[in-house]
């Protein structure tokens, strides 16, 4: 198998993901892309969701940790992994560390919700609380990584995790063929620069759109500005998209830019609009990244496509503040 990074311009290629699916086709569920009647209806288009909320560990970020941690070499795995997280990407290296007797530690920052904390060290990996922002965090987790040679899981800028995260787009290609427009919530860029080279790779037209929250939407500030940047973290109902991209980032940054046709922000009331719409009409409960894109298309931000993929990247938000957040909204 090829190296993922090893191609065009030191970047992976469509042909690292199809490699990807068959190394963590055993540990990851292929999850199901269904119809939407409601947005349907609503919007004169046919809606569909990519439902990563029934992965595992409630969350996309599985597929990537385990195509990343599945190339371990033996001593490698022996010494360990480490990674910083906003808590999903988390989930699922402590997730695939203990599936496979690795030694795991993750670090995170004071943002990081209880419910996730709780669900990291379910899975028994050591949980470290540093700083206030993504960046502090992996600050702490490459100083551990050099100290004790453990190998870091990088949540977005790798391109083993680019690769395992476009297994998503060849699922939506296989299931509806014809798609034109993918809906993909962005942060780091690992989830939409991986789908985009799927998707684009068998379509070239198609139309890869990423959406995030107003404040604090790093890749979308650094493709205006072009060039990555910092931001300060804000407390947001989507708060598994905050973090930065890394003022070296090598991969996703380049990707986006390369593929993904642009990033919409969606405002507070939209995100809680989404996700009181994927309760009340699919009996769906998901945490604020996830219902970016039925919220920007509800709102008229991100026009649908004929045929649209939207994907519901996650589920984990605590009980309390998932309930608090739909009963505020009155519009469906």
């Amino acid at each position: 198998m090829g190296i993922p990074g090893e191609g065009h311009g030191g970047l992976p290629e469509a042909r690292h993901v199809w490699e990807a699916r068959k190394r963590i086709a055993p540990y990851v569920l292929r999850t199901p892309l269904v119809f939407s009647p409601h947005l349907s209806g609503l919007l004169g288009a046919e809606i569909f969701l990519k439902l990563e909320n029934l992965q595992e560990v409630g969350a996309f970020k599985i597929r990537g940790a385990a195509n990343r941690i599945l190339s371990l070499s033996d001593d490698e795995r022996k010494r360990g992994v480490t990674t910083y997280s906003t808590g999903n990407h988390a989930q699922a290296v402590a997730c695939m560390a203990r599936r496979l007797g690795i030694q795991a530690s993750v670090f995170v920052s004071d943002r990081v919700p209880e419910a996730k904390l709780e669900a990291i060290r379910r899975w028994g990996a050591d949980v470290l609380i540093a700083g206030t922002s993504q960046d502090d965090a992996e600050e702490y987790c490459r100083e551990l990584a050099r100290r004790d040679g453990m190998t870091v899981v990088d949540p977005f800028d790798d391109p083993f995790v680019i690769a395992g995260q476009g297994t998503i787009g060849l699922e939506i290609l296989e299931d509806l063929p014809a798609v034109d427009t993918v809906v993909v919530p962005t942060s780091g860029g690992g989830l939409i620069s991986g789908i985009a080279l799927a998707v684009k790779a068998n379509i070239p037209g198609a139309r890869v759109t990423g959406v995030s929250m107003e404040k604090g939407a790093v890749m979308y500030e650094s493709l205006k500005a072009g060039k990555p940047v910092v931001l300060e973290e804000s407390d947001t109902l989507a708060d598994s998209l905050l973090g930065g991209i890394g003022l070296e980032n090598r991969y996703t940054f380049p990707l986006v830019r390369r593929l993904v046709d642009g990033i919409a922000l969606v405002p507070e009331k939209d995100i809680a609009g989404g996700m009181a719409f994927l309760l009340r009409k699919h009996k769906i409960a998901v945490e604020g990244a996830a219902a970016t894109g039925p919220g920007a298309l509800l709102s008229g931000i991100v026009p649908p496509g004929a045929r649209t993929a939207v994907v519901i990247t996650g589920c984990n938000v605590s009980a309390d503040s998932f309930l608090e957040t739909v009963n505020a909204v009155r519009d469906f």
